[in-house]
């Protein structure tokens, strides 16, 4: 059997990739820069964006007590930004609008990361989009507008209020509802499958010197890449399209796949290319949980493949608790049944997807009703920020020695405990 071979053999291979990357990362930044320029140039600017959250907010200011609206929006350049508006203001969630906003001292980390900004709306355009017909005809299949949006944002990334928000992550399965790398993982086995059988039989017929294997991972990556345009490229999906070319790419050379350097690699890459991911929360979660999953399959590789089936979801939970919790700070006695729906929902989504296509989407409604509707008896968890910096740094050390393997899982043992006794 041929041995799999590194990325980098030699420091010369690895200074060409330093420096590709240095140069690739000038270009993103100096575009970003000049978006900046022209979005600063004046005290005020005419910006086209896109109504990501609209929420009401109360506090007190001089001593009076103040309501009003907080819009959070991304422009049509990709800077995200924060601004107010009138407790008047209609709902515009998910709306395309031109509005004013006076951006003239904004400092460009703010304009990476996001900001704030006084408008004015000048035009709520009216939505003709083809994600917004598609969120139409799928609000058409269910009679409770909850459960629509949960699909709609299972299948076109539309964000969840903050109230199902808060019930979906004290269940512990915000990752499930939130398009990411397992979603892209599931997608593509469906695709492998549809296509596999027809393409086998017509390149017998018609093509018999074509590569079924890179035939079909080329009609599958142009697929996803169309899905994840038409998202607007999540970041989490963004990592797991990367990662899933540079995995092709990394296995047709004969080259390691499940390896940390091909996780570092992906970072890389799509750091220096879309630098803005660097503030993006989603995208550090996904590259953790990733990372877990590596670390799981460097040490236990020579274990059974039904003993990495099971125990890895196990792991996988425990290892993303501290995140979870220090995070997003719910949590409830049901949460580490996400490890059990994590499961079913490889069969759950799929057949979603194709209940909805023949028009029966809500027969799966009952289930999804019954889950949202548990009493949680959800509390709040506060957990300082170095408890997750001591986790990472015994994950780091766990490449390097099994002694800190162990040491990592009594850890997280501990914290597991921790949270199941603040609930019980």
């Amino acid at each position: 059997m041929i041995e799999k071979v590194s990325l980098f053999l030699s420091k010369k291979d690895f200074f060409n990739f330093f420096l590709l990357c240095c140069i690739l990362l000038c270009i993103s930044l100096g575009l970003e820069y000049y978006n900046y320029k022209q979005l600063t140039k004046f005290d005020s600017q005419l910006v086209n964006a896109t109504v990501l959250k609209q929420y009401t907010k109360t506090k007190y200011k001089k001593g009076k007590l103040k309501t009003y609206q907080v819009l959070k929006l991304k422009s049509d350049r990709g800077c995200t930004f924060y601004t107010t508006a009138s407790t008047k203001l209609k709902d515009i969630k998910y709306k395309h609008i031109t509005m004013e906003i006076w951006a003239g001292k904004v400092d460009f980390y703010d304009y990476m990361h996001s900001f704030y900004s006084f408008s004015k709306i000048i035009e709520v355009h009216p939505d003709k989009s083809y994600k917004t017909q598609l969120n139409s005809l799928i609000n058409e299949q269910h009679k409770y507008k909850d459960i629509s949006l949960v699909y709609q944002a299972l299948f076109t990334a539309k964000q969840l209020p903050l109230e199902l928000q808060k019930i979906f992550s004290s269940l512990g399965i915000s990752h499930l509802i939130a398009i990411s790398g397992f979603h892209l993982g599931v997608l593509s086995g469906i695709l492998f499958f549809l296509i596999k059988y027809p393409y086998k039989f017509l390149q017998k017929r018609y093509f018999p010197y074509r590569s079924l294997k890179v035939d079909t991972f080329i009609i599958i990556s142009i697929s996803l890449l169309v899905y994840l345009l038409f998202l607007d490229t999540p970041p989490s999906l963004l990592r797991a399209f990367v990662m899933l070319l540079i995995g092709f790419l990394l296995y047709d050379r004969g080259l390691k796949i499940v390896s940390m350097q091909t996780l570092f690699l992906t970072i890389v890459l799509i750091l220096v290319i879309f630098p803005r991911l660097y503030f993006s929360i989603g995208f550090w979660l996904s590259i953790a949980g990733v990372f877990y999953i590596f670390l799981f399959l460097l040490h236990y590789k020579d274990r059974s493949k039904i003993w990495q089936f099971l125990m890895l979801p196990l792991w996988l939970y425990f290892t993303m608790l501290p995140y979870s919790i220090i995070i997003f700070g719910n949590f409830s006695i049901y949460h580490p049944l996400s490890i059990i729906w994590t499961g079913l929902f490889t069969l759950f989504y799929p057949i979603g997807i194709f209940l909805h296509l023949i028009g029966y989407g809500n027969l799966l409604d009952p289930i999804l009703s019954l889950l949202m509707h548990l009493e949680t008896h959800t509390v709040k968890i506060v957990v300082d920020l170095k408890f997750l910096f001591i986790e990472m740094g015994l994950s780091l050390l766990a490449l390097y020695q099994r002694i800190f393997m162990y040491l990592l899982l009594m850890y997280l043992g501990g914290f597991f405990i921790y949270a199941i006794n603040n609930v019980t």
